[in-house]
């Protein structure tokens, strides 16, 4: 199984795709999508190509997106729930399932602690992947949030008792 992993953002939305085998996880490719300066709809229209290029670059099966968190500041809350939603349209009309994980499912599943700093978390791709160094904090998240899908994944169907659930909520699985 093939993982585009995405942190989304308004500025830079990180990617991350990995291929999941034997459960196991390695590493196809990372980077950042910079959005540039100018209006909002010109930056989301940039994430929405730059993901349906990468989609059609590396033809994952499914997509895994960090969900957005909730800010003190509303403005920004919305512009990365909108730089979120142009990421999984893209993906959406390219055939993705888009599986949803919180930044704490992330975390626990990469660093085996859910108040991870980016460091740490950095590290941990880093380590479970075998790179060379560490990546770019964006890239680091969207990979972490592609290694949280596949282990999900692998662990629930080990256990022979759920079957992924396409485009479900949260990284949500159901029973068969």
């Amino acid at each position: 199984m093939v993982i585009i992993g995405i942190d989304p953002g308004s500025r830079v939305t990180g990617y991350g795709v990995i291929r999941f085998e034997g459960g196991n996880p390695y590493y196809l490719g990372s980077g950042c999508i910079r959005t540039g300066q100018g209006p909002l709809f010109s930056k989301l229209k940039t994430i929405y190509m730059g993901v349906s290029t990468i989609v059609e670059q590396f033809k994952p099966d499914v997509m895994a997106i960090e969900e957005t968190f909730l800010s003190k500041n509303v403005q920004s809350t919305v512009k990365l729930s909108e730089a979120r939603a142009s990421a999984m349209v893209a993906g959406a009309n390219l055939g993705l399932d888009v599986f949803e994980y919180t930044p704490l499912q992330i975390k626990q599943a990469v660093v085996g602690y859910g108040a991870a700093q980016k460091y740490q978390v950095q590290y941990m791709v880093r380590t479970i992947l075998h790179l060379s160094g560490n990546p770019q904090s964006d890239a680091a998240d969207a990979l972490a949030c592609a290694i949280c899908h596949g282990f999900t994944y692998a662990v629930t169907k080990a256990m022979g008792k759920f079957v992924a659930d396409g485009g479900s909520s949260r990284g949500r699985l159901r029973r068969k």
